[in-house]
Order: C-alpha cells, then structure tokens, then sequence
C-alpha cells in the first residue's frame, strides 16, 4: 500500500520531523526521493503516486507550492516556546508569511497555471489554504496578540459553499471585527443568503454571527429575516431557538430596530409550542419585550397561566425537560415573572389556575429533599411563586402560607436559601399591609446582618429597611448604626442613605432625629453624601423649638479628639446661625465655641475653610468679645493661594473692619430663613443608586407607601410622554419658524393625535357579511358571527337581569389543526361592562371539529360599546380577526307591560330632551308593497322590550317599553315608539329614557337594525 493512503487514515499529531500529506499534486520534476530521505527539499513518494510530501520540521519549505505549517504544529511551537520572546519571534514569523501568502500575485495567468498545475501561487490561494491560514490568525488573536490581517479572507470564507470553510470564516468575523468595522458591511448580503438557505448548519451560523457581533448596520439590514426563520413552520427547533436568542440581543442592543407591537401576536403564538426549548427561548424574548409594551404582550398572560397550568399540574412535558424531578424549573421562573409584569388579572378562570399552580409549587416544596439539585430546582421555582403571590393579592391564603416558608429559610443552612429568603421576605414587606408576621422574624434577620456573606448581609440590610415602621424604627436604626461601625465599605455608603431615611421618616421626636443623625454623621465618616447633612440642615432651620438644642448637641460632638468633616460642616452652620442661643451657659460661651470648630479647620479642605469663615463673620456681628481672634482670622486668610478663600476673608475682612454703627454687617448676617417646603433629596438619590436593570423589577426597597408612589408616578410619566408625543410640537424661534413654514406651504404637517397604547383597540376586521350577521344577532339569540373559508363563529345567548352568558362555539372547517389558538375579550369600559371567560381556551383546534367556550358578562353601568372578540391562530401563516359581539345595552332589559293610560303618564313624566332621542331614517317596504310589521316587531321585542298593545291608534305603529337592569346604578326605565310611513318610506323612533345614554344607545340599535336590514 501507498505510504501515503497510509497516512491518510490517521490524524496527524505534532511530532518534529512528522510527514505530513498535503493537497498539492506538483509534477514530478527530478529525481524521486524516498519519504525517509534525508533530503530536506520537496519530497515524493516511491510508489510513485505523485503525492507531494514535506518535512514538517523543516523551517524553510519550498516556495514554489506554497506550503506552511499545519495549524497543529503551528500550536505545538507556540506551546513549546519557553519563553514570552520566543512565542513572539514565532508569531511574527508566522504572521510575516501569511501576510505574504495574502498580497501575493493575483494575475489570469498565475490562476490559470494554478488550475493546471495544481500549484497555487502566493495570493491565489485555494480554500483549504485560506482556511488554515485564518485559522492561525484566529488563534493568534486569541492568544491576545494584535491582528490587522485575515479580514478580507475571513469575508471570503463566509461565501464558501463548505462547511469547514464557513466555520472559519464566521469564527473570524465574530472575533475580530467589532460592531463598527468597515468590513461588516461586506458580509451582510452573505450572512441573508446563508439565512435564506435550506441547510440549518448554515443558518445557525448565521445566526451566531449576528448575535455576537449585533451592530447597527445589521440589526436594520437582518432582523427581519431572523423574525422569518423564528416564525417559519419548515425551520427546526433548534434554529427557532438561536433565532429567538439573537432577537433577543438585537432588541437589548437596538431596541429601535425591532418593531415589538408589530411582531407581538406572532412572538406571543410561539409560546405554544410544542418543544419547551422554543417556548424557554421565546418566552425569554417576550419577558424583554413586554417590559416596554405592556400592552400589545398583554395576551402573553394567558399563554403563560396556560402553559404553567399544563406543566404543574397536568405534567405535560416530557422526561427530557424534568430537571431532578421538577418539570423546567427555568421556563416557570420566567413564565411566572413575566406575569409579575402585569398587574392583577380579574379573570376569574386564570385567577383559579394561578392560584392552583402556587398552591401545588408551595406544597411540593414543604418537605426538603436529600439531592442538592433536586432543592435548587424547586426553590428557583418556589420563590418566583411567592413573589408571584405577593404580587397577586398579599391579604390571600397563598402568602400566608409563604410567610411560614420564607421564616424557614431564612434561618438555612445554606447561604443560597438565606439569600433567597431575605429577598423574598423584602418583596413582601415592600407589599404587605401589616408587617406583624416579618416582625416575628426580626432578631433573626438582624442577625444575618452579621453573616459570613456579604450578599446575605446586603439582603437583610434591604429587608431591614423594607419592614421598619414607626413601632420598630429606634430597634432597627440603632442596631444598623451599631453595625455601621464594623460594616464592609462597600454597604457603609447605601447604609448611611438608609440610616438617614428612616430616622427623618420615623422621627418620633426631633430630638432623637438630631441625635441619630450626629451619630450617623461621626461614625460614617466619609461616606456620608452631601445630601445627608443637607438635609439635617434644612430640618434644623426649619423647626425652631429643635435649634437651641441642636447647636447645644453638635457642641458636644466637635469636642470630641475627632471630629469628621461632614459634622464640621453642620457644626459650622448651625453655630454660626444658632451659637448665640446657648453663649450665656455654662461650657458654651463664645470663645469656648470658636476654639473647639477652629481647631478642626486645619484638617479640612477648603470648601468646608470657606463655610467656617462665613461662620465667623455671623459670630462678629453676635460675639463681638471676640471679635479680635475673628479679625485675625480674616486678615491671615487674606494671603492663602486658594481663591475662593481669599475672596471670601477679604470681603469679610472689609466687613468686620466698618464701624459698629454701620447696620451693612448687620443686615449681610441675617438669620438665615426657613427653607421652602421640599422633598428630601435622600429619596431621590436612593433611587438614583437602585436604577433599573435589564429586568425590571415591579417593586423597590421600602414601605408599601414607596411602593405606591412609585406606581403613580410612573402612572403619570407614561401619561405625560403620550401626551408630549401626541401634541404639536411648538417652533422654537418665531422667525426661522415662519421661513420654514413658508417653504413648506402647501403641505399638512399637522401632528396626528393617535391613542396611547394603553388604550388602543383592536383594528376590526372586514369582510363581507360582517355587519348583516352582527346585526342580525342584536335581536336573535343566535346564529353565525363570523365564517371564511378556514374558521366559523357561531354564538348561543341568554341574558338575565344584569347578567348574561354567551355559548362561542370556534368550528376549524379545514383539514389541519388551528395551534396557537388564542380568543381574547377587549372592553372599552371594565367599570360599566365585565366579561370573562369560564375557563382558560384550548391552545388547539383539531380539524374539522368544532369548541365551545362560555362567556359570562355582567352589565355594571350604561356602556355604549360593545366587547370586541379576538381570535388568532396559527394555519400555516398567523392569521387574527377581531369582531364585534352582539353584545349591547338592550341585551340587559326586561321587558314591562303598561296599560295606555299608564304609559301616556310615564312618557309626559320623562318628558322630551335631553331624556329622549329621536331619529327619522329611510325603510323599504316588503314584496308586496306594504311595511313588514313581522319584521318590526321581531326587532323590538328581540331587543327584551315589550311591545305594548292597544297603546297607539295607528296599527302600523309599534310602542314597547323596558327596564335595564345594572349591577352598580339599578335599574332604568325606558319607552320606545315606532312610526313607520310607507308613503314617505320613513320611519320615525323616539325613545324616552331616564337616563340620557340609555335613550341614545337603544335608539342607535334599532335604527341600524332596522335600516340595514330595509
């Protein structure tokens, strides 16, 4: 056998002198020599099948084929090198080769002779060739070296057709191009055909590419071609996951760039795929979008209470995804974070589910188990469960139960569970309503204040904070300024806000305010912000009764050996503006004061030298007996570098020099006024330092009271950024706003006020028959809704006082099943009009087969819109429809018989407008030429109002009457009179109402009723 097949079968190892089979196939020129020369030329073999061969320790090779090392040998020498010096000298040996491989010739004539000959010149280098060297380069880079070669073939590996090639090519891209390079713009056109193809290979390399390298550029160009092989029915699972994933670092990157409203249902319908490592993924990519578009994710609620219910309690998923025996503990904590996004639902059938998928994860995780994974599992899930409870409702059972859980854990063995337990616990402080159950706990978490780890430690400063109130703030704030003292430096400044906040919060008296915060201002040293002893300061000037005693106790803390900067700072101002109150005591006097703050100047900076000065300049118009030491203070003063200081003792100087006569020194050191009311700046700077994270949370650190402010307030931001987008933008300056507008003349450059997106409606489908069938459903109790060549809609009704219950039945009319079936209730008006499912809708319908679901609606007020029906499922393509139910105000009447004389009383006692509404509109008349009474009749009655008899002389006239039954304002009468006129072919309503909307809204439905059908 050919030596050379031989080796073709065994990978080749990195050996010196090892022989290694290369692609080039020169011809044999000269002698033959044997493998085993010792000639160190180009070698081939005896057998003469003409397969070059080289020496793979020979330094210098042959140039006319063009060989080099073999990447494997190349890492061998670099491992091999002793030495940093060495590895540089063979890199950049290297580097000196490939660099010349790559600008080498690129003539016709030289690519002709290498297709001949098989020999390929510098420059012109195969596939294979670049590859290797690529992959050189790449591993250079790695190495940390810097590369500025290998760019443009990287570009052109990616064109390849082979796999190996590709690889290399998207590996280098990925590695050295950043977001910004000029040569990104080369490969966007590859990348979308490697996108486009069948081969998933490819498609996921593509994708890899994308997500790491995710500009600009290529997020606009790529992303709706990632959208298509996300949503696409022929692409794998796995691809479907990548895809996910790399939206999902194109939106955090560019959010501008994805169009999330617009993608919302599709993305949404993926959550019902069958594989649970599409749903992890896609779920991942709605948790990031739903956070800024609330509402168009909003029918993510039911596909997330959908699958949770499916995986706890029905266990539908496969052996596959049970991590330790818990169904994929990652795609519950996501799905039940992403329900935290929202608020509370009022549905009814999701409320039940949720509530049974918390209970069951509470009750399987009451007893530990012996398997470490097993625990960590199911308490990833458990907390997101509490948190989701305490979201939810915090007065509920559920979280009854949690707060038993979470005292146990906090007191774990293990810091994870400790750690967990904390956070969890400040979650339910920050919501609950008492905090009688924490407070149980409290020794327990003070403790943890002490424990090995600083992340534990952190949580119970956080739950700390969280649970104090006016009963426990002197416990809480005296034992964190005891720890404050032997704290880590990186809590003591997130401390001390703390500290400050909940003793200006819960004060019980201001003179435990004052003394806290002198403590806090002594031990925390320099981590004491600005804004805390501002707002000491504000405080102190804002309440007299606190003055004299603040000055008398700031006294006593400057006479201690040491004295940080900050106290300096409040000791200055408020001797200087409340010394005078406490000179004539004992120990206080004027001189005793200036000499215990001046001697703490000389170890302060000049910004706190220049707040002592303009102390003592008040303490020379107050304590003229010293005012000699103060004078001499000035005039040294006058001759430091800093200018600020200079300015300062000369104006001061000038000042204490005028006459005692002279009122100026008098009326410049005033006492300072009371500052205006403000808020605390402390607060502000706490939510400065939390901010927001990737994930955002639905809740902060402290009261349940901050919690809801907080919520306002986003409330009220989100308003005013609609109302900012949606009002006109005024011109900045008068003239350049003229010349542009002139220029513009002609053209509507009015700004179009679209709803915010919280309120918007969904779009109504239209479609032929759409209308007729509505209409014909105001007054019948039943009949088809809707129907295309794919979908039927038929709808059941019965009504009762102000309750109602709507049989929808969906019929799939095709051969293949609907997935991702979705059907949603849009209200205009919850607080007038309820309407809920009985039970969460089936995410499938089979073919040719047909399902019902029960609506119940409940009429609370007049509404005067009717609940808008969405239905959207997958049949290839997505496909949504949005249509009006047949659900109107006369839907709630119970219909009352009068007598005439009766009915004459009440419709004078109603009286005209505004209580009545009347129209005229055109009818047609029947085949026979005459008014179709039937029809008039089947209208008002189908209306659950009672046509009267013997009411009006003319018997073509109809009168009924009616009573609408509400749940929350009663009930309200009203009488109806229809007078047709067949020579006119009009016909006449008037409705009277004692209530204006009322008489509106069922004028308006049987004057369409009636006029479409004519």
């Amino acid at each position: 056998m050919c030596p050379c097949q031989a080796l073709t079968s065994h990978q080749p190892t990195p050996y010196p002198n090892q022989l290694i089979r290369t692609n080039c196939q020169a011809s044999a020129t000269g002698k033959l020599n044997s493998p085993d020369s010792s000639n160190n030329s180009l070698k081939f073999c005896k057998d003469g099948c003409q397969h070059a061969w080289f020496d793979a320790g020979e330094s210098r090779l042959p140039r006319q084929c063009g060989f080099q090392l073999m990447p494997s040998q190349f890492i061998a020498d670099i491992r091999g090198a002793r030495v940093r010096e060495l590895e540089e000298k063979r890199i950049n040996k290297e580097m000196a080769n490939i660099r010349k491989k790559f600008k080498g010739l690129t003539s016709p004539n030289f690519i002709a002779s290498s297709r001949l000959t098989g020999v390929f010149p510098d420059g012109n280098l195969d596939g294979y060739q670049k590859k290797k060297y690529v992959a050189k380069i790449i591993f250079t880079y790695i190495l940390g070296y810097k590369v500025d070669v290998g760019h443009m073939e990287a570009v052109n590996l990616i064109a390849s057709s082979k796999y190996s090639e590709k690889q290399i090519g998207y590996l280098a891209v990925t590695l050295l191009m950043h977001e910004n390079s000029d040569f990104l713009r080369l490969v966007v056109n590859s990348i979308r055909k490697d996108l486009d193809e069948n081969n998933e290979v490819n498609n996921c390399l593509a994708l890899h590419a994308i997500a790491n390298v995710g500009s600009s550029e290529m997020a606009e160009a790529l992303s709706e071609d990632v959208h298509r092989l996300l949503i696409s029915p022929t692409s794998q699972t796995f691809v479907k996951k990548k895809a996910a994933l790399t939206l999902l670092r194109l939106y955090r990157k560019h959010p501008e760039v994805i169009p999330a409203a617009e993608w919302a249902l599709r993305l949404v319908s993926i959550m019902d795929d069958p594989d649970l490592g599409v749903v992890l993924c896609v779920t991942s990519l709605v948790m990031a979008l739903a956070q800024d578009h609330l509402d168009a994710f909003a029918v993510c609620y039911t596909k997330a209470v959908d699958r949770l219910y499916r995986l706890v309690i029905q266990h539908e998923y496969s052996a596959t995804y049970a991590y330790y025996k818990v169904p994929t503990p990652w795609l519950q904590v996501k799905l039940l974070r992403l329900l935290q996004y929202y608020p509370p639902t009022e549905d009814p059938a999701l409320r039940n589910a949720l509530n049974e998928v918390l209970q069951t994860v509470m009750n399987n995780s009451a007893e530990p188990s012996r398997n470490v994974q097993h625990n960590n599992a199911q308490h990833a899930v458990l907390f997101e469960a509490i948190s989701l409870a305490i979201h939810l409702d915090t007065n509920s059972p559920l979280v009854d139960t949690a707060a038993v859980l979470l005292a146990r854990f906090i007191s774990s063995k293990e810091t994870n569970v400790r750690y967990l337990g904390l956070d969890t616990m400040a979650h339910l402080a920050a919501r609950a309503d008492s905090l009688d159950p924490l407070k149980k706990h409290q020794g327990t978490i003070i403790l943890s204040l002490r424990d090995k780890d600083i992340s534990v430690r952190r949580r119970a400063l956080d739950l700390l904070y969280s649970m104090c109130d006016v009963d426990n703030s002197e416990l809480i704030v005296g034992e964190l300024l005891r720890y404050l003292k032997v704290a880590d430096y990186v809590l003591r400044e997130e401390m001390v806000l703390k500290i400050a906040i909940l003793t200006e919060k819960y004060a019980s008296s201001y003179k435990w305010y004052v003394d806290t915060m002198l403590q806090l201002l002594s031990a925390a040293g320099d981590h004491v912000g600005d804004e805390v002893w501002y707002r000491v300061v504000q405080i102190v000037t804002n309440t007299e009764d606190l003055q004299e005693y603040a000055a008398r106790v700031v006294f006593e803390h400057l006479k201690t050996p040491v004295a940080h900067e900050s106290l300096v700072k409040v000791g200055g101002y408020i001797l200087g503006e409340y010394g005078h109150l406490i000179a004539n005591e004992p120990g206080y006097s004027p001189i005793e004061q200036f000499q215990v703050l001046h001697s703490k100047s000389q170890f302060c900076i000049a910004a706190t030298r220049s707040l002592l000065l303009s102390t003592y300049i008040k303490w020379v118009n107050v304590f003229p007996e010293i005012k000699a030491q103060l004078v001499n203070i000035f005039e040294r003063y006058r001759h430091v570098l800093d200018a600020e200081l200079q300015q300062r003792a000369c104006e001061f100087y000038a000042l204490a020099c005028r006459s005692d006569d002279d009122e100026v020194l008098q009326n410049v050191c005033e006492e300072m006024p009371p500052f205006p009311p403000r808020v605390s700046g402390l607060m502000s700077r706490m939510n400065r330092k939390l901010g927001d994270t990737e994930d955002k949370r639905t809740w902060i650190h402290g009261g349940k009271e901050i919690n809801l402010e907080r919520q306002i307030t986003k409330r009220q931001t989100a308003k005013s950024k609609d109302a900012l987008l949606n009002s006109p933008t005024a011109a900045s300056g008068a003239t350049d706003a003229n010349g542009v507008m002139n220029s513009l003349a002609g053209l509507d450059l009015s700004v179009t006020n679209h709803p915010p997106e919280s309120e918007a409606v969904p779009r109504l489908t239209i479609a032929p028959g759409i209308d007729k069938w509505f209409n014909k459903l105001t007054y019948s109790a039943e009949g088809v809704l809707y129907e295309d060549v794919q979908i039927q809609v038929g709808i059941k009704s019965r009504f009762q006082g102000h309750l109602g219950q709507l049989a929808i039945y969906f019929g799939n009319k095709v051969s293949a099943p609907l997935t991702s079936f979705t059907s949603t209730i849009h209200v205009s008006d919850p607080d007038a009009l309820s309407a809920t499912f009985a039970k969460i809708p089936p995410n499938a319908l089979a073919p040719r087969t047909q399902s019902q679901q029960i609506l119940h609606v409940e009429c609370k007020k007049v509404f005067t819109s009717s609940p808008i029906l969405t239905v959207s499922f997958l049949a290839g393509a997505h496909q949504s429809i949005s249509i009006r139910l047949p659900i109107t105000i006369t839907k709630f009447f119970e219909g009352v018989k009068f007598g005439q004389t009766d009915f004459f009383e009440r419709w004078k006692l109603i009286g005209g407008a505004p209580r009545e509404s009347q129209a005229v509109f055109p009818i047609s008349l029947d085949n026979t030429g005459h008014i179709d009474l039937a029809r008039n009749r089947q209208v008002i009655t189908g209306n659950h109002l009672e046509t009267l008899e013997d009411i009006d002389p003319n018997p073509s006239n109809l009168v009924g009457a009616g009573v609408l039954h509400t749940s929350v304002d009663g009930k309200v009468g009203c009488l109806v009179r229809l007078e047709p006129n067949r020579e006119a072919k009009l016909c006449r309503i008037t409705v009277r109402s004692t209530s204006e909307d009322v008489a509106t809204e069922v004028r308006k439905v049987v004057e369409t009723v009636l006029k479409i059908d004519s």
